[in-house]
């Protein structure tokens, strides 16, 4: 059993999203060990874009300060490495197809493997085109996290039938519960691979009722927005919410 799958073993998991570099790589160390510290069962790491799609202004501006302040997929490969002495909770890297492309897959995936990067999320990337990373995250043992959404309708099968680690739902602005519980029913007679829901508002209505139907709950928008207000202080609130939401999600 891989470490990902480890982490839903003992109840639904808490996968808190932070954008690397914002405001800084120090308070992005931070932020990660104080939310690994509180809980925290995955962590998704993202490498800013300058160019970042189907995000909201939050995510984007952060993506703008971090890519202000200097930061390179190098020096957070550089920060996975300082991380991995002391964090042992799962890392799932999110990043853009052309930041990987840049780097160059091989030495992408190969660099991931030997920090101990556990899975790759590649929100651009389409599912009829896996294979273009695929090859090298089965050779250095990375997951590829699929992502559906209620706009993958007939693709849903197909996707979560090739699922490794966790399939990655993205929950649509405007969109409801039973739109996810049909996603999830499908889902659930083609795989086994635990389901976690990506929810950006930390006030959605929907958001407890919604973690009942799935096996952990990912959070961007409420942990992106507390390192943009916080800043160099955000570690501490971000540790806080990770408690909160660690919490409530283990009493489902």
């Amino acid at each position: 059993m891989s470490r990902i799958r480890e982490a839903f073993a003992s109840g639904k998991a808490f996968i808190p999203f932070i954008t690397c570099g914002d405001p800084d790589l120090a308070t992005t160390e931070k932020a990660v060990l104080s939310a690994a510290e509180n809980g925290a069962d995955i962590i998704e790491l993202n490498i800013p874009f300058s160019d970042p799609t189907a995000v909201d202004a939050t995510i984007q501006e952060a993506n703008i300060r971090a890519l202000a302040a200097g930061v390179t997929t190098d020096k957070i490969f550089d920060l996975i490495g300082q991380l991995r002495k002391d964090v042992t909770v799962p890392f799932v890297i999110s990043g853009y197809a052309n930041v990987v492309f840049s780097y160059g897959p091989d030495r992408f995936l190969k660099k991931c493997a030997e920090l101990s990067v556990d899975g790759l999320i590649v929100p651009d990337l389409p599912f009829e085109e896996r294979e273009e990373f695929l090859p090298w995250c089965e050779q250095y043992g990375v997951d590829l996290i699929a992502m559906v959404a209620a706009t993958s309708r007939e693709r849903v099968t197909a996707i979560a039938s090739e699922a490794k680690g966790f399939l990655y739902i993205m929950a649509c602005p405007g969109g409801t519960t039973q739109e996810l519980k049909d996603i999830v029913s499908v889902v659930r007679t083609v795989t086994d691979v635990p389901c976690a829901v990506c929810l950006s508002s930390e006030d959605a209505p929907q958001f407890w009722e919604t973690a009942e139907l799935v096996d952990g709950v990912i959070e961007d928008g409420p942990i992106v927005a507390l390192m943009g207000r916080f800043g160099a202080a955000s570690p501490r609130q971000v540790g806080a919410h990770a408690r909160r939401a660690v919490m409530q999600l283990k009493a489902i």
